[in-house]
């Protein structure tokens, strides 16, 4: 091979196109010639793998940018595999092209169309994928999402994994004229940078805390283990010694439901007192979770007024006589509701 195409070939993990074949002077014949000798193989149409043997995954990503040719950026899912914004490997591989072209589908490859600026004007280190920036990724992300949860999940992600900026995020969500959820991203933002580290974290903060007028505590404290090893506490409301555990995996393996365990007992130890919730306590309890932690707030000499997000909220309220039968409910007295005369 010619050694521009030597070149290229190293730095795209073995893979070229038939444009950049011809670019680097080689003909039609000496094509034909390779493929038909078995030292080149067709990848899909117009490109080539100049090695024998099985495609590695980085191979295949080179391969459906050099298919979608000019301006062609790996994104969405692709992209986020590649800036270690997602830990599983997408089946399909995503790209996008410039508004103004067209590609032909092929089967494990999505094409997307964009009206942004792809990859024309951008540089890209010698065998880096080019791929959509971090915020570009999550902005695109965010637009396929059905749920106000994923949005949440991957803007929280991003920033838990140091991979972004109010500053970037902000200025990338500004530059997009059309983006689907683009008031809930710029409150994700905010509370990702206030220290919710997910979905269970960012609830928990609006629907227990500030739904309720609980004083707000601090995320993410730092604590010394005794092994005396850093680890940090989720929420804790420091002047009180009540700490927030928030737990979002629905079910905890044996080694983690010790761990839980090691920290509350060494929590108790100092005089401090650790409340565990997961899911269902926040996403679809947060009323009994406020009064709870309303409860040992009290205990612990907490004089602030909480007070309750809707008629039904039991935050805020003094105990009533629990009446039996169905739809079970409290029942007050007025003297209970308005104080004596």
């Amino acid at each position: 091979m010619p050694p521009l195409l030597q070149f290229q070939a190293k730095h795209q993990a073995g893979v070229i196109s038939r444009r950049q074949a011809l670019t680097a002077k080689m003909t039609r014949d000496a094509i034909r010639a390779r493929m038909k000798s078995g030292r080149w193989r067709r990848v899909c149409r117009s490109v080539y793998a100049t090695f024998s043997g099985p495609m590695s995954r980085e191979a295949r990503l080179w391969a459906a940018v050099l298919y979608a040719g000019e301006g062609a950026l790996l994104s969405h899912e692709t992209a986020a595999e590649l800036h270690g914004l997602n830990d599983e490997r997408a089946s399909l591989i995503h790209v996008t092209i410039p508004l103004k072209r067209q590609v032909q589908v092929i089967p494990g490859l999505v094409v997307h169309r964009s009206r942004r600026p792809t990859a024309e004007g951008l540089s890209f280190p010698e065998g880096e994928l080019p791929r959509t920036d971090v915020e570009e990724t999550i902005l695109d992300l965010a637009t396929e999402m059905d749920s106000l949860d994923g949005v949440c999940a991957v803007v929280t992600r991003a920033f838990a994994r140091g991979l972004t900026s109010v500053q970037f995020m902000s200025f990338a969500l500004d530059q997009r004229e059309r983006q689907r959820w683009r008031a809930e991203i710029g409150e994700f933002v905010a509370a990702a940078m206030g220290g919710a580290h997910s979905v269970l974290e960012f609830r928990y903060d609006r629907d227990v805390e500030r739904a309720h007028g609980l004083p707000l505590s601090a995320h993410q404290v730092p604590f010394r283990k005794k092994d005396g090893s850093r680890g940090y506490r989720d929420r804790a409301f420091e002047g009180y010694k009540l700490i927030i555990e928030l737990d979002g995996d629905a079910a905890h393996p044996g080694d983690k439901r010790r761990e839980d365990k090691r920290r509350d007992n060494a929590a108790a130890a100092g005089g401090e007192q650790s409340l565990r919730y997961g899911w269902q306590d926040v996403r679809w309890n947060p009323c009994d979770t406020a009064d709870e932690i309303v409860r040992v707030l009290r205990n612990r000499g907490w004089e602030g007024r909480p007070k309750p997000c809707s008629p039904g909220c039991p935050v805020g309220r003094p105990a009533g006589r629990l009446v039996s039968g169905p739809g079970t409910r409290r029942e007050y007295s007025l003297t209970d509701l308005w104080g004596s005369s």
